[in-house]
Order: structure tokens, then C-alpha cells, then sequence
């Protein structure tokens, strides 16, 4: 009988949880649907532009999420990848110039040759796969020798604020290779298209739709069943995990690398709607601003994740529209708020409470001993 009852129980929570998978797949189809067929009709070409980057922008607040909400890696240094992609899109367009010219800047601080490492950027496949495989790379390889030395908490932190430093120095001191800080800018065409014209900007923001989507279902995917549950052990115990028989830094380096290469692509999307990529991407404030994101959205809630980055970002280009002097008031009382008073983040909030709580009404299943009759008469005929 107990077996039957629990193959019984096994059989309803698969059930239940193929049910779930299948509700959150309408939900996601349904919202890209919306964004893809309905907002391009109802919003601006300004603010259709605007909320494409937004969403380009959630890419990256997956990425972070998946390694700091689920694996416990507070990476205070993503603008490097973000950036990075960025700069490998960026170099491909600048490049779309008649054969033998060099790109604009390069003739204002006297370069005569088009750098070595440029070269390959002329074609955009390899422009388009250096967007993933350069961030992926430089995070695996950051990964490695951080974590094979068992670095973590807050000092692999302070690691990864340094290396942005880094890099934004590098980048804004490189005049002649990356026309320092103003970056690279002025694109022309791509595959033939103009980049400013209207249509070519739809097609991004579909892009970056579909690209967010498709990064929601691998960060979902990697942090369903054993993989997501080694994960989450490596966030909350990791010596636990070790003394278990597995190495935390093969899955670490692995889902470093891949948040890399998500911020990269994020990165990447990020450049073709803007319209230029400089060190400013790189830079720490930015950074830290993407960790904030996820705060407010909620930890280990790759909802919280789109949801916090939308959410952060529309408020910031409201009040630098209407009150742009106490915006960043506002987003330090917002990130207080979160941290004080709501520490799972706004999602985590209506998971754990909110949501729960609407519509249900109050079991008591078990009465207090106070108002239970059986202890009270007890109680008087001790007293008698």
C-alpha cells in the first residue's frame, strides 16, 4: 500500500511538473508574441528602440542571475563582457568602408594600417561568433585561475571589480586602436543595410527578443534537474559539495564562461541599437547597476531577472525625463527598500507571500492549547 501510494504521488508531482513546464512555455510564447507583433505597432520608433535595448539589457541580467542567484558568484565585473561583445560587433561595422580605407578615427591619430587583429572582423560571421566565444573565453579562463585556487565570496568580488578596472583603463587609454573614450561610433551598414533606418532597427529588436527568449530557456534548462540542483548545493554549501565527490570549480569555470558569453551577446544587441559601444560600458558603476538589477527583480528567479532589469531601467529614463536630478536618489532608496525590507526581490516577494496569499483564506491546523476545550477542562479540574 505505501508503495502504491507513493509511486502514486511520484506519478501526480511529475504530472504537476510537466503542467507547470507547459503553463510557463504559453506565457513565455504569449509575451514574445505580444512583443514581437503588437509593440512594434503601438510604440515609437523612439521607444521602441529604447525598450529594445532594455530587453537587451535583461540578457545580461539572466547571466548574472544564473551565476550569482543559483551558483552564489557575485561578479561585480560583467561590463567586461558586456562590453566586449559590444566592441566585436562594433568592429565589424566600422569596418563596412570601401577596400584599402581605414576606419574613421584611425586617420586622426596618424595610423597608416589597419591593426592585424582588425583584419578578421571584415567578415561577419567571425565578427558574429567573436560576439559569444571571446566573453566565454576570457570569463573560462578568469574562472579557472580564480576558482582552482578555491577564491570566493567576497573576495572573487573585489577580483572581478578589479579586472573591470582594468579594462576600462585599457579601452579609454586606447586611442588609436579604439578611439578611446568616445568609442566607436558613426555605423554605416550592415549585410548591406542601413543601420539607422527604421526597418533594420524592428529587425534588431526581433532579434533581441528572440535572443532573450532563447537565453531564458538555457538559463532555465541549466538550472532545472541535476545540473541546477548542483548548482544551487554549490551556492549554499560548496565544501559540502566536495566532500560529496564532485569539483566545484569544473562547474564553476563552465557557468562562468556561458554568463560571459551572455553578456556578451546582450553586449552585442546592446551596440546595434544604440548605435555605438565605448569604455563606458565597461566602466564599475555599470556593473555594479547590473547586480542591482537582479536585487530588485529577485535572486535565483530568472523572471526577477527581466523583470528587475525592465523595471530599473524604465524608472531611470522616466526621471531623467521628468526629475533627472533625483534619479539617483531614487535608485538608491529603491535598492535600500529591496534589501531591507524585501531581500528576495520583488518576484520573490509575490512568490513567497504575496501571490500566496491573495484569494486563499486563513487553515488553522492545529487550535492553539490556549483555546483548545480539552486543556482548558483539564486544566480546571486540576485546579479542583
Amino acid at each position: 500500500m505505501l508503495k502504491e501510494s507513493a509511486g502514486g504521488w511520484g506519478l501526480g508531482a511529475r504530472a504537476s511538473n510537466r503542467q507547470t513546464r507547459l503553463i510557463e512555455v504559453v506565457v513565455v510564447v504569449a509575451i514574445a508574441l505580444l512583443l514581437i507583433f503588437v509593440m512594434p505597432t503601438v510604440l515609437s520608433s523612439f521607444r521602441l528602440n529604447l525598450l529594445g535595448r532594455f530587453l537587451a539589457l535583461a540578457i545580461v541580467g539572466l547571466g548574472i542571475d544564473l551565476i550569482w542567484g543559483y551558483t552564489g558568484l557575485l561578479s561585480l565585473g560583467h561590463g567586461i563582457f558586456f562590453g566586449l561583445g559590444g566592441y566585436a560587433i562594433g568592429m565589424h561595422l566600422k569596418l563596412q568602408i570601401p577596400p584599402g580605407e581605414l576606419p574613421d578615427f584611425m586617420g586622426l591619430y596618424g595610423v597608416t594600417e589597419l591593426p592585424w587583429f582588425w583584419k578578421p572582423f571584415y567578415l561577419f560571421p567571425v565578427a558574429s561568433a567573436a560576439v559569444v566565444i571571446i566573453p566565454a573565453i576570457l570569463a573560462g579562463l578568469f574562472g579557472y585561475l580564480v576558482f582552482r585556487n578555491r577564491i570566493r565570496g567576497v573576495y572573487f568580488s573585489i577580483l572581478t571589480q578589479a579586472g573591470v578596472i582594468i579594462f576600462f583603463n585599457f579601452f579609454n587609454g586606447q586611442q588609436k586602436l579604439f578611439n578611446g573614450t568616445n568609442g566607436l561610433i558613426d555605423f554605416s551598414t550592415i549585410l548591406g543595410a542601413n543601420v539607422s533606418a527604421q526597418s533594420t532597427q524592428v529587425v534588431f529588436y526581433i532579434l533581441t527578443v528572440l535572443l532573450l527568449i532563447g537565453t531564458y530557456a538555457l538559463c532555465r534548462w541549466l538550472t532545472s534537474g541535476r545540473f541546477g540542483r548542483l548548482l544551487m548545493a554549490i551556492r549554499d554549501d560548496e565544501s559540502r559539495v566536495r566532500f560529496s565527490g564532485y569539483d566545484p570549480t569544473e562547474f564553476k569555470v563552465f557557468v562562468f564562461a556561458v554568463s560571459g558569453a551572455i553578456a556578451g551577446i546582450a553586449g552585442a544587441m546592446y551596440t546595434l541599437q544604440s548605435g555605438s559601444v565605448s569604455p563606458r560600458a565597461m566602466d564599475v558603476a555599470f556593473s555594479i547597476e547590473m547586480v542591482i538589477w537582479v536585487a530588485i527583480g529577485g535572486r535565483a528567479s530568472l523572471v526577477g531577472a527581466v523583470v528587475g532589469t525592465l523595471l530599473v531601467n524604465y524608472a531611470r529614463s522616466f526621471f531623467s525625463e521628468e526629475y533627472a536630478e533625483i534619479w539617483l536618489f531614487f535608485q538608491g532608496a529603491l535598492f535600500l527598500l529591496v534589501v531591507t525590507v524585501l531581500p528576495d526581490g520583488i518576484v520573490g516577494w509575490l512568490r513567497n507571500t504575496g501571490i500566496q496569499q491573495l484569494g486563499r483564506k486563513q487553515v488553522i491546523t492545529y487550535p492553539s492549547l490556549e483555546e483548545d476545550p480539552e486543556v482548558e477542562n483539564e486544566r480546571q479540574n486540576l485546579g479542583n
